[in-house]
């Protein structure tokens, strides 16, 4: 079985002195990284291409979120900001063509077909998504859903070439961590007011607040004190831990059903972070 190095090798295309000298990259998307290589690795007709397949996928999901962070306007006129507008766009384009040049080169066409399509449906989504932001029509829910399904389609277009045992049991685990990583980003997200609009916090209040509640959160610079007093009010944060308490106790349920005792119990270690905060703590990872 192949040991689990996709983050140092990913280094060689992420680590160039011009990018890292004049621009931030988003997080590399370790989790699912992780989860999708356990998964092929499993595989005995997948594990020799695990890593190729799950670099590759890791590079494109890389480039998604780089070009992600690129401002929509380009109306500023500092240099050093420009420049690193600019380097988000040229990155983002590199991660996605280091992807076809490492499936290309290996004969994998159907591989990048899939993870084409995949792209095409990211898009399709985070269109759906925005309009529905700017129209403010997002419910809280509507905005988990929206996240957990952007974030997972890249991943999720491995289903076709998994084997029968494993297949039918990915897209619910994919979506179950996902869903646990975003609500645990989601809580830290409260800590700081500056992370609140667009929040899950935001569009619940949106959702559930007052005219006059409603009316606060669309100016263009929120009142901390204000903002503050409505996460108390509407107890953001305690609904988000009852949200991950309930998510990880459904992906607990996920992982039992596996058949490989050794990819339930890589599975929980995977999600241990999220059991800490939530206060359980799965039987399997007491006896390991």
């Amino acid at each position: 079985m192949n040991s689990y190095r996709i983050p140092e090798i990913a280094k060689q295309y992420t680590e160039y002195d011009m990018i890292q000298i004049h621009t931030d990259l988003p997080d590399f998307p370790e989790l699912r990284t992780r989860l999708l290589f356990a998964f092929l690795n499993e595989d005995n007709k997948l594990s020799s291409l695990s890593e190729l397949f799950t670099l590759a996928t890791a590079l494109v999901q890389l480039g998604l979120d780089t070009h992600d962070l690129v401002t929509a306007s380009n109306e500023v006129k500092e240099k050093k900001a420009s420049r690193s507008r600019q380097l988000k766009v040229l990155a983002g384009d590199y991660f996605s063509a280091r992807f076809y040049h490492l499936l290309a080169k290996t004969g994998q066409i159907d591989m990048i077909k899939q993870l084409s399509n995949a792209i095409c449906e990211v898009n399709r989504l985070k269109m759906s998504s925005y309009m529905k932001m700017k129209q403010l029509k997002l419910t809280a829910e509507d905005y988990i859903h929206h996240m957990v399904e952007i974030k997972s389609q890249l991943f999720l277009s491995f289903s076709e070439v998994m084997s029968e045992t494993h297949k039918p049991a990915w897209p619910d685990i994919l979506r179950s961590f996902v869903r646990c990583e975003l609500l645990f980003n989601e809580i830290f997200c409260m800590e700081s007011t500056s992370k609140f609009r667009g929040s899950w916090g935001y569009w619940h209040i949106n959702q559930n607040g007052t005219k006059e509640e409603r009316k606060q959160l669309q100016v263009e610079e929120v009142d901390t004190t204000k903002v503050r007093t409505l996460l108390h009010k509407y107890s953001i944060s305690s609904q988000l831990y009852q949200l991950l308490n309930t998510q990880t106790k459904q992906l607990q349920d996920y992982i039992k059903k596996l058949d490989s005792d050794r990819l339930q119990s890589e599975l929980f270690h995977m999600g241990e972070p999220f059991l800490r905060w939530t206060g359980e703590k799965p039987k399997v990872l007491e006896e390991i």
